[in-house]
């Protein structure tokens, strides 16, 4: 039976990397809003950065608040719709709180955009992006990417919460997929 490491072509970035990297960007943003009024709150965008949200937010060393939202232009083919579909809001309420949106990878940059748009609409008092991966190569719509954890080229990219049809999220490492699985080739 093939393990899911047979389907990956390559890794390119290891799990001890992931860890460094995750310290480096909580460090970072720790020192930026090390003076703000209100607990951080931080909106981890689900399914794919869970695992990098839990990682990064628990080495934070300033208060935060924990939320998560659902949010895609992405339908089950991989393809951007270019239209937002929210299927989960907030808990908490965004007005007046210094956001920051967790995102596992920054794509086409159409659903990250929106957010930020929507919360600074809904009266929050800033919104920053955090993501774990960033491909400006596949990028439509302009969007700051305020942390970045790597860039990366455009390769469907899976592990650490990243998947393709739900499998491969489970991975402790970023690996490219083996273009045979998703061509159908």
């Amino acid at each position: 039976m093939k393990t899911k490491e047979d389907y990956i072509e390559k890794v390119l970035y290891s799990e001890e990397e992931i860890a460094a990297r995750c310290k480096e960007l909580s460090d970072k943003i720790s020192a930026d809003y090390k003076d703000i009024s209100k607990p951080l709150l931080t909106v981890g965008i689900l399914n794919g950065a869970v695992i990098f949200y839990t990682d990064l937010v628990r080495r934070l060393s300033i208060p935060v608040h924990f939320d998560f939202m659902i949010a895609s232009s992405y339908d089950a083919n991989t393809h951007t719709s270019g239209k937002v579909n929210i299927l989960k809001n907030l808990d908490n309420d965004p007005r007046g709180r210094d956001i920051l949106l967790i995102e596992d990878i920054i794509d086409s940059g159409t659903t990250m955009n929106y957010l930020v748009n929507y919360f600074k609409d809904k009266g929050a008092n800033s919104v920053k992006v955090c993501a774990l991966l960033d491909k400006p190569s596949r990028r439509k719509v302009d969007v700051n990417v305020d942390y970045t954890g790597f860039e990366v080229p455009d390769e469907f990219i899976v592990g650490y919460g990243l998947d393709f049809a739900q499998h491969y999220r489970n991975l402790p490492y970023l690996g490219i997929l083996k273009r045979s699985v998703y061509s159908g080739k």
